[in-house]
């Protein structure tokens, strides 16, 4: 990989479907490609240690704290944020599950909270256990209100609207009717 003279590197990214080139130096996080030098503002910069989430996004379908991230580990591959979940005008069912249960109220989490979501539901299909998981052989995982709730618990939501995100996160999974009962 060359340097410029200003020692950055060229990389190439896939983010929402589309190429995208840039020049940054390769200590640039991929939270910061995306905001500062993409202007893909969508993706949040909470605690910039990864403990809160809001910079969560999806890197080949997986979903990842991009302030922890360096740009240059994730050239050539799928990076979805929460711009690219919408297809045109048309809502994602998880974003619109969200505006339906009132999942946010400032809104500042949200984007990282649907990423996140969406990588779990992937997480979940595949039989990757959580910490709640009771039965680590079963090859039928439930998604119960305290698994939803423990598969999301790296994101944090400091107005407090858990109850609407976890509803809507059961309601877009179709997630057994136990786990939407539960949270009532």
């Amino acid at each position: 990989m060359p340097l410029t003279a200003s020692g950055a590197i060229a990389m190439d990214f896939l983010i929402n479907g589309a190429p995208v080139s840039a020049e940054v130096d390769v200590r640039t996080s991929l939270l910061d490609l995306l905001r500062e030098h993409l202007r893909l503002t969508g993706t949040k910069k909470g605690c910039d240690q990864g403990a809160c989430g809001a910079c969560t996004v999806l890197v080949d379908g997986e979903r990842i704290n991009s302030c922890l991230a360096l740009a240059v580990q994730y050239q050539g591959r799928e990076i979805t944020t929460v711009e690219g979940l919408a297809q045109g005008s048309q809502l994602h069912p998880m974003q619109k599950a969200f505006i339906a249960h009132d999942g946010f109220q400032c809104g500042y989490c949200t984007p990282g909270q649907l990423c996140s979501a969406l990588g779990m539901q992937e997480e979940f299909q595949r039989g990757v256990p959580s910490h709640v998981t009771a039965d680590l052989a079963s090859e039928h995982l439930v998604l119960s209100h305290d698994e939803l709730r423990e598969r999301m618990s790296g994101n944090l939501c400091r107005c407090g609207a858990y109850n609407g995100i976890v509803d809507a996160i059961a309601d877009a999974l179709d997630a057994p009717q136990a786990a939407k009962q539960e949270a009532a």
